[in-house]
């Protein structure tokens, strides 16, 4: 009986990171899409228990979104799609009205395309973000210490 669990465990892993590969296979194709078309702003929003949710803005010289998609959800089934109605706006002159149409998470993921945008536009480097996984092992960390 522990084998069987163990195999299904085992089997559980090989799938999930089977479909994770094709979800990064899938989101680098179409990054690489819209890069064609120019440059892209990249933002996220990690969601813990929710869906978490990625957007990419392909925008020319002038910060006019060429084309805006998002990727949203909980599983490694979720792909990458449109995101209508930001297209032909100025990335830097989006508003309330535009933030209106989209859920939460959608909003603070393109809040935090634009605050990528204008540090990397200074010549700054983007900090990586610590996950929970990071939290939990520097706590740990600190509590072996004393």
């Amino acid at each position: 009986m522990l084998w069987y669990v163990i195999l299904l465990i085992g089997l559980s892993w090989l799938l999930q990171s089977f479909f994770g590969f094709m979800q990064i296979k899938h989101f680098n194709k179409k990054y690489a899409e819209m890069r064609q078309l120019g440059r892209v702003a990249i933002g996220k929003k990690i969601g813990l228990f929710k869906a978490g949710t990625v957007v990419m803005f392909a925008i020319d010289r002038r910060n006019n979104i060429l084309k805006a998609t998002k990727m949203q959800g909980v599983t490694v089934l979720s792909r990458v799609r449109t995101l209508k109605g930001f297209e032909g706006k100025n990335l830097l002159h989006l508003g309330e009205e535009d933030f209106h149409k989209v859920n939460k998470l959608t909003r603070l993921a393109i809040e935090d395309a634009l605050n990528s945008y204008h540090i990397i536009s200074k010549g700054g480097e983007l900090k990586v973000k610590k996950g929970w996984i990071d939290l939990l092992l520097s706590k740990k960390k600190i509590n072996n210490t004393r």
